[in-house]
């Protein structure tokens, strides 16, 4: 009988071992599918939500879920925005952009190599033309993978002017052709209080 009773609580241990196992690795699986969107239906490796920022410095863009959830998604200079069948950096991305990322699990992060806007914030907002600032001054730096450059305007300091979205030809072309030095003359929109989202150069 003794053999017996230790062979039964032997067995009762090992099974209640792997239905602890079980229920960890189930636990796990459903965090990572929440934080992929597998829970919502999208497809694994997807996370689809808001822009809320983007941080240049750490290069991460915080995603807001529709429950609410933000999730911080790296990216680099081999990420891809895509809005209207048309390529731009990451930091072209703004706070309200709707978007769908593709993401990788790296650990306890995310990275990002392909964004899809699904709506722009700027095609959903009225009344921006109000904010149109004339403004010019002196280009210091130029930052082309980014869609980025820097110039002094009088009387405002240093300003950091992102190209848009819906760019121009002509503005593309005058960017593309900008040097340090150059004084620019251009239309644009403060979207902080040293960075000018452009509208067009003149």
């Amino acid at each position: 009988m003794t053999i017996n009773q230790r062979i039964q609580r032997g067995a009762a241990a090992a099974l209640m071992i792997a239905s602890l196992g079980a229920c960890a690795g189930n636990s796990l699986g459903n965090i990572l599918g929440g934080v992929l969107g597998g829970g919502g239906g999208a497809q694994s490796g997807q996370l689809a939500g808001t822009v809320r920022s983007v941080d240049t410095r750490s290069q991460q863009i915080a995603i807001q879920q529709s429950n609410g959830q933000t999730i911080g998604v790296n990216y680099d200079n081999q990420t891809q925005v895509v809005y209207q069948n048309q390529n731009y950096p990451a930091t072209a991305l703004e706070n309200g952009d709707q978007v769908t990322a593709r993401i990788q699990a790296n650990g306890n992060s995310y990275y990002t190599d392909y964004v899809q806007v699904d709506r722009s914030v700027r095609g959903t907002t009225s009344g921006s033309s109000s904010n149109l600032q004339t403004l010019q001054g002196t280009v210091r730096q130029i930052d082309r993978n980014n869609g980025l450059f820097t110039v002094d305007v009088n009387n405002s300091g240093t300003l950091t002017v992102s190209m848009p979205y819906n760019l121009s030809s002509t503005d593309a072309n005058t960017f593309s052709r900008l040097r340090s030095g150059d004084y620019v003359r251009f239309y644009g929109t403060y979207v902080g209080n040293s960075r000018v989202e452009l509208r067009q150069f003149y």
